[in-house]
């Protein structure tokens, strides 16, 4: 029982300290993705030269046709 009282603080101060270093490695940058940015210019942007062109009016038609 008595070991509790140790064991309890010891784990909480534990996980804070594990948060607070998590915390501030994202704030500083530790995680950027410096090889995404690299990587990302080899692939094509297949999506973008496939999809079909949408249509445009006539140069000089009003827009509406009498039937």
């Amino acid at each position: 029982m008595n070991s509790l009282l140790l064991l309890i603080p010891a784990a909480l101060f534990l996980g804070l300290l594990g948060l607070g270093a998590f915390l501030w490695s994202m704030r500083s940058g530790q995680f950027d993705d410096l090889d995404g940015a690299a990587s990302r210019i080899l692939f094509d942007d297949d999506e973008a030269a496939d999809a079909p062109e949408p249509q445009r009016d006539r140069p000089g038609s009003s827009g509406s046709e009498s039937v």
